[in-house]
């Protein structure tokens, strides 16, 4: 498949859940969940959908749990709303990446400080 259209879908995809989950889902188990990046597979049959989620882990497991029941109401949302032959099957998981780009940072200041780890 044309990667072009793979960064489309993928775009397209992340705009509409944003929307979607952040506005529209009355769920109150998400609350503050932020869709960073949508990665679509090659055949375009499963969309990852990385959020940004609270610090509390057991926050986090509850949003995600709310987002997979609400899986199929935002795969039928997206058929309405974008003309795509297929909808993807979507997978929440948490975006590790900011997380993992706050403890480098940290690392890093204590390399500049000369101070060993704990």
């Amino acid at each position: 498949m044309d990667s072009h259209r793979a960064e489309r879908v993928s775009e397209a995809l992340r705009e509409e859940l944003g929307e979607m989950i952040s506005y529209e889902l009355a769920d109150p188990r998400i609350s503050d969940a932020t869709v960073t990046e949508v990665l679509v597979s090659p055949d375009m049959r499963h969309a990852q959908v990385r959020l940004h989620l609270s610090s509390d882990p057991k926050q986090q497991q509850a949003t995600l749990a709310a987002l997979d029941g609400a899986r199929h109401l935002l795969r039928r949302q997206l058929a309405e709303r974008l003309t795509l032959f297929r909808i993807p099957e979507l997978h929440f998981e948490p975006d590790v990446s900011l997380s993992a780009d706050a403890r480098l940072e940290y690392l890093l200041k204590r390399v500049r400080r000369g101070r060993p780890r704990e």
